[in-house]
C-alpha cells in the first residue's frame, strides 16, 4: 500500500518544481523542519477535540453569555403526536404538495387544514433557536479571532514568500498555526449535519473543502508563507461578522449595525484587492521568476481561483447589504450567510383551526362595519350639503 501511494500520488513532479527531488529536501535536525505530508495526520484527532472543546464552550460560556446580552428564544407551538405525520415528515418531505395532503388526510383521519397545520408547526418546531445561533457564532467568533491574531504574528518577520523555494524549512509558528487551522476547518466539515444550515450553504461546504485541500496541498508543497497569508485575509473579516451575529441574535441593533460596516469594507478590502491583487499575483506571476511552473503551481492557483470565485459571491450579497443599509437606514437579514437554506422567513404559528377562524371573522367584521360606517356618515354628509344647498335653490 506504501509502495502504491509512494507510486502514484508522491511523484515528484507533483509536489516539488523540476529539478528538486525529496532527497534534496531532507534536512538534518539543527537546520530545520520540512513539512512532510505525514504531519497532517494529526490533524484528524484534532478536529475531534475541537469538537468536544466547542461542546464545552458553548454550555459554559456561550449560553450564560447568551442570556447576559439578552437573546431570546420564540416560544413555538409544539406539533401533537401524530406518528403517520411524523414518519412522512422524516422520511418523505417537510413540505408535502397537494396530493400528498389529501393523501395523508384518508390515512390519518384529519382535516386537510389540520394537517397543514401540523407541518407548518413541526417545521416550526425544527428551526434552530436563536441561543443556538449565538453559541454557533460566538465559536467561530474566538478561534478566527485568535487565528487572525496568531497569523499576523507568525508573518511578522517574513520578507519573502518564495526564498530558497522549496528548501526553506517552516517555522514552529507556521507548522502550528497549519495544524490547528486544518483541524478546525475539518471539524466544521465533520459538524456539518447539525450546524445551522444557511442560504449560502452549498457555498460554504465548497469553501470548506477547498480550504482543507488548499491547507493540505501548499503545506505539503512548502506553500506554507502564503498559505499563512491565505489564512490570515481569511481570518481577518470573519472574526468580524460573526460578532455582529452575536449582537443581532441579541437584539443589540445599532452595534450590529455598525461592526457590519466595519466587516463590510474590510471583507471588500481584503477579498477584493489584497487577495487578488497581493496572493494570486504572486503565487501566479511573481512566482514564475523562482521556479518554471509544475503542476503543484497548476493546482494550488486553481484553487486560490476557486475561493476568489466564491469571494465574488459573497461581495454581491453583501453589497446588496450595503444598498438596503444605506436607502433603508437597518441591516433586516444577513445576506451572506445568516438564514436558513429552507425558507427565508419563520412561518407564522397559529394555534388552531377554530381559534384562528375565530380571529379572521372577527377582523372581518370589524372592517365590515368600520366601512359601513364610514359609508354611513358620507352619506350623512352628503345629504346635510344637499338640505342646506335647497333654501339657496329656492
Amino acid at each position: 500500500m506504501e509502495a502504491l501511494v509512494n507510486e502514484w500520488l508522491w511523484q515528484e513532479e507533483y509536489w516539488l518544481p523540476p529539478g528538486v527531488g525529496w532527497r534534496d529536501i531532507e534536512m538534518k535536525e539543527d537546520e530545520g523542519r520540512f513539512p512532510l505530508p505525514k504531519d497532517l495526520i494529526y490533524t484528524l484527532p484534532l478536529a475531534f477535540a475541537f469538537i468536544a472543546v466547542r461542546y464545552v464552550f458553548e454550555r459554559v460560556i456561550a449560553v450564560p453569555l447568551s442570556r447576559h446580552l439578552g437573546v431570546k428564544d420564540r416560544i413555538r407551538i409544539r406539533a401533537a403526536a401524530v406518528p403517520k405525520l411524523e414518519t412522512f415528515y422524516k422520511q418523505s418531505s417537510r413540505q408535502p404538495t397537494q396530493t400528498e395532503v389529501a393523501s395523508l388526510v384518508k390515512q390519518c383521519g384529519l382535516s386537510q387544514r389540520k394537517i397543514q397545520t401540523w407541518f407548518r408547526h413541526r417545521r416550526n418546531q425544527d428551526r434552530p433557536s436563536n441561543t443556538k445561533k449565538f453559541c454557533e457564532a460566538s465559536w467561530r467568533f474566538v478561534f478566527y479571532l485568535v487565528s487572525f491574531t496568531a497569523g499576523l504574528g507568525s508573518l511578522i518577520n517574513v520578507s519573502s514568500f518564495f526564498t530558497c523555494f522549496p528548501l526553506t524549512p517552516v517555522a514552529a509558528a507556521h507548522y502550528w498555526y497549519y495544524i490547528l487551522e486544518m483541524g478546525f476547518y475539518l471539524s466544521l466539515v465533520l459538524c456539518v449535519s447539525v450546524d445551522v444550515k444557511r442560504k449560502d450553504f452549498k457555498e460554504q461546504v465548497i469553501h470548506h473543502f477547498a480550504t482543507i485541500f488548499l491547507i493540505g496541498f501548499s503545506y505539503c508543497a512548502n506553500y506554507v508563507r502564503v498559505g499563512t497569508l491565505v489564512m490570515l485575509v481569511h481570518d481577518s473579516s470573519d472574526f468580524l461578522l460573526e460578532s455582529a451575529k452575536m449582537f443581532h441574535y441579541a437584539g443589540w441593533t445599532r452595534t450590529c449595525d455598525s461592526l457590519f460596516v466595519i466587516f463590510s469594507l474590510v471583507f471588500l478590502v481584503t477579498r477584493l484587492l489584497v487577495f487578488p491583487g497581493r496572493v494570486i499575483h504572486t503565487t501566479l506571476v511573481v512566482s514564475l521568476e523562482f521556479f518554471p511552473p509544475f503542476f503543484g503551481y497548476y493546482f494550488f492557483n486553481a484553487l486560490l481561483l476557486v475561493l476568489q470565485a466564491l469571494h465574488i459571491f459573497w461581495a454581491y450579497l453583501i453589497l446588496r447589504m450595503v444598498y438596503k443599509f444605506v436607502f433603508l437606514g437597518k441591516v433586516e437579514r444577513d445576506e451572506r450567510s445568516d438564514e436558513e437554506s429552507e425558507v427565508e422567513e419563520e412561518e407564522p404559528e397559529e394555534e388552531g383551526d377554530e381559534s384562528s377562524w375565530e380571529e379572521r371573522k372577527g377582523a372581518i367584521n370589524s372592517k365590515l362595519a368600520s366601512l359601513a360606517n364610514n359609508c354611513v356618515l358620507n352619506n350623512l354628509t352628503n345629504q346635510r350639503n344637499i338640505n342646506s344647498r335647497l333654501p339657496k335653490t329656492r
